[in-house]
């Protein structure tokens, strides 16, 4: 049996005055992107400094006006990166690089070093509060813990003062998620305190969710109770760093903004330690979902999966949000009927939003194709079929049609899988276009009938081979396809009546072509089939239409 009374419920906030389930995201966040801090210390096989460049390129690229470059003095790789971007003059002017380092005098004069040159910078510092960590790694007290964080802000304004250059301190109470409410704030206030921020002086406060501990309205409500218990808020800029232990990274993320936040540190897809940080992507997708400007410039997402990828040596998982190669692919035949019905309202409609099933944002918005939406196998129905028909080669099947050439690829897609489109329009043209035997048809002409009462009938004559051999028949009738058919029946001794008749064209210019399908009965056997012709000329299609149907229906 599952161990579970191994465990004890982490406790909530209690904080009925919480605001934040009636509040709206309404703007983008301040982003910082930590893929070159946290996202690359979680990698098996860390960035080399020019990758980690190229990365930084990339960020720089899509609008990340704040990014973490680092830990340079943890390592000398760490520090050769900043100063190869400093040599190299790859900072933009718009652009603050962050550096974290822990509250200790030497790292913080070596991370100085690493800074010169650098207009400004944030210099982000931290020390762990939770009181587990405080019991079983440090074994200090609450006062010994607000020490050290009282010490390294002391220790980074005696260096920024030197500096020729802005300092902005940022400060997180490492573990903050399992640290009493109380002490955060008393440390935190510590901080801003002997920092002397000020609203022309700011601070960013960031609490991280380090491990995520219980569900995102409870962090909602830390952040909350903090953004409400701050002194002279106007002077902090209230920053969260969430990760993704529980699964629900994005959801306290977004609940941390309804609750206050104002800055949001993540990676690209949400690489980092254990299951990872934040997806700072999928956030900012979520808000385009919905009218929102997320001020970062991802309309081309297979860019930045490709340099993600190529830097990390990391793979994207086919169903991440918006991302994955498959986000964008429906299987499910009720899927791909919502999906087509849907892409041809708004496409009748001509409406100011997109609204179609399944498919919350626009494919090509974010730089995907429309060719992979729908896929074929033995899941799919007629609705996708169709779709892909349309789609990929502008053939408008009949509704009535559908299912009869659905049926064929299912059977295809059930011994071998998947279908591609390629090999459903070989299908396509095999049972249908390309149905040209025994019944071959060459050549018609079209001409007026005198009924011998005054009125005028449509006369048909047609040349056809019927197992190669040449043969010609005349019919009349009130129309074109009326006496076609009317030919047919006398010719081949069949009862036949055309049900159903549909045309358009297939492509516009002067080589224009029109497609011709003719849904046809034998009144015998009362069994039923859809015939489809070419031409450039809509009455030849239409009896190239009924040529494919008869060939169907009886040989």
């Amino acid at each position: 049996m599952l161990n579970y009374q191994h465990y004890k419920r982490v406790p909530v906030v209690d904080f009925p005055e919480r605001t934040w389930p009636n509040n709206e995201i309404k703007k983008a966040p301040v982003w910082c992107s930590v893929d070159l801090r946290d996202g690359n210390q979680a990698l098996v096989e860390p960035m080399v400094v020019e990758e980690k460049i190229e990365m930084f390129n990339l960020l720089v690229k899509l609008g990340f006006k704040e990014i973490e470059v680092g830990f340079p003095a943890a390592s000398q790789i760490e520090f050769d990166f900043l100063r190869q971007l400093v040599d190299r003059q790859l900072i933009p002017d718009d652009v603050v690089v962050q550096v974290l380092v822990q509250c200790r005098e030497h790292l913080i004069k070596r991370t100085f070093e690493a800074l010169k040159g650098i207009k400004k910078a944030i210099v982000h510092i931290y020390n762990s509060t939770s009181t587990l960590q405080r019991d079983v790694v440090f074994h200090k007290d609450m006062e010994e813990i607000k020490e050290i964080a009282i010490i390294g802000t002391k220790l980074v304004q005696r260096y920024a003062a030197e500096f020729d250059g802005e300092i902005l301190l940022e400060y997180s109470p490492e573990s903050f998620t399992g640290t009493e409410l109380d002490f955060a704030l008393d440390i935190c206030t510590a901080v801003q305190d002997t920092w002397g921020a000020s609203k022309d002086k700011k601070i960013i406060i960031n609490l991280p969710s380090t491990v995520e501990m219980n569900t995102p309205n409870v962090y909602a409500d830390q952040i909350e109770w903090m953004h409400r218990h701050f002194k002279d808020r106007e002077s902090i800029i209230l920053s969260v760093h969430p990760h993704n232990d529980r699964g629900t990274g994005i959801a306290a993320t977004e609940l941390a903004l309804l609750a206050g936040a104002d800055r949001v540190e993540g990676t690209l897809f949400g690489n980092g330690e254990r299951t990872g940080n934040v997806d700072i992507t999928t956030l900012a997708y979520n808000m385009f979902s919905q009218g929102l400007n997320p001020e970062l410039n991802l309309e081309n997402v297979k860019e930045l999966v490709d340099v993600y990828e190529r830097c990390t040596k990391m793979d994207i998982h086919p169903r991440h949000p918006y991302a994955g190669k498959l986000v964008f692919t429906a299987f499910s035949g009720s899927h791909q009927d919502a999906i087509n019905k849907g892409m041809q309202a708004l496409k009748e409609r001509k409406g100011e939003y997109w609204e179609v099933p399944y498919l919350p944002i626009d494919p090509a918005d974010i730089g995907r194709q429309y060719e992979p939406v729908v896929r074929i196998n033995s899941q799919s129905g007629k609705g996708g079929v169709a779709f892909v028909m349309d789609t990929f080669y502008g053939f408008k099947l009949p509704k009535g049609m559908h299912k009869e050439f659905a049926d064929i690829i299912q059977k295809i897609s059930e011994k071998q899988g998947e279908v591609a489109p390629e090999q459903i329009m070989d299908e396509f043209k095999k049972h249908y276009l390309d149905r040209k035997e025994p019944m071959h048809f060459r050549k018609c002409r079209i001409s007026d009938a005198d009924t011998g009462n005054g009125d005028f009938a449509t006369l048909a004559k047609v040349t056809y081979t019927d197992h190669g051999m040449e043969k010609t028949f005349e019919g009349v009738g009130n129309g074109p396809i009326d006496a076609v058919q009317r030919g047919l029946e006398d010719q081949l001794g069949i009862q036949i009546r055309v049900m159903d008749y549909s045309e358009h064209a297939l492509s516009s210019g002067s080589g224009a072509q029109a497609v011709s399908y003719i849904h046809l009965v034998d009144m015998v056997s009362g069994k039923a089939t859809y015939g489809v012709g070419i031409s450039s000329n809509i009455t030849r299609a239409s009896v190239r239409g009924i040529f494919s149907a008869v060939n169907r229906l009886f040989y």
